[in-house]
């Protein structure tokens, strides 16, 4: 089921698209030129998975669709697949939270983990371990930038999705082969 598509900007015409995966129903946003957000909700789901072969779904999209069910089905899979155009203003910046989302991408491969404090360092900026818990938290994009895979310097998992996604975060490290 495609939602209908809603001008996000003066370049931007938005199309959503629900998919079903193993943590809860996924809302992929997106244009032409690539996806601007992933919300995962918990809530029981409204909507049977979508099926891209329909011509009216973005190709982005379609991508996007395809990577995260090749990424379900086996989170090594996606090593060798481009990642998925991403197109969101918070990352076309030079910010320090776009840095820290874009290293995060770049440098942390499935199965492996970082914790905050060394992605600051990664980053530029190695005391600026709060700025890359609050880079997290505004991720526009989970999953395709793998904020789950971000720890404490302790070994604690942290939070995930305001601190309502623990045990999604857990999943998501086990399904990548995470060994604590």
């Amino acid at each position: 089921m495609i939602s209908n598509m809603t001008k996000y900007s003066s370049e931007c015409v938005l199309q959503c698209v629900p998919l079903q995966s193993p943590i809860g129903e996924l809302q992929l946003s997106g244009c032409e030129k690539g996806v601007h957000s992933i919300t995962i909700t918990t809530d029981t789901p409204k909507h049977s998975a979508v099926s891209c072969a329909d011509s009216d779904v973005q190709v982005e999209l379609q991508k996007c669709v395809s990577w995260l069910q090749s990424y379900f089905s086996s989170a090594q899979s996606v090593t060798s697949l481009p990642s998925p155009a991403i197109h969101n203003p918070m990352l076309e910046t030079d910010t320090f939270s776009a840095c820290v989302l874009r290293t995060l991408q770049d440098q942390v491969p499935a199965g492996q983990t970082v914790s905050y404090k060394k992605l600051a360092k990664m980053a530029g900026n190695e005391r600026a371990v709060r700025a890359v818990g609050g880079a997290m938290r505004r991720n526009p994009v989970p999953l395709l930038i793998p904020c789950h895979r971000v720890l404490c310097s302790s070994g604690a998992i942290g939070g995930f999705m305001g601190g309502k996604g623990a045990d999604i975060k857990l999943w998501l490290l086990q399904h990548e082969g995470w060994k604590p």
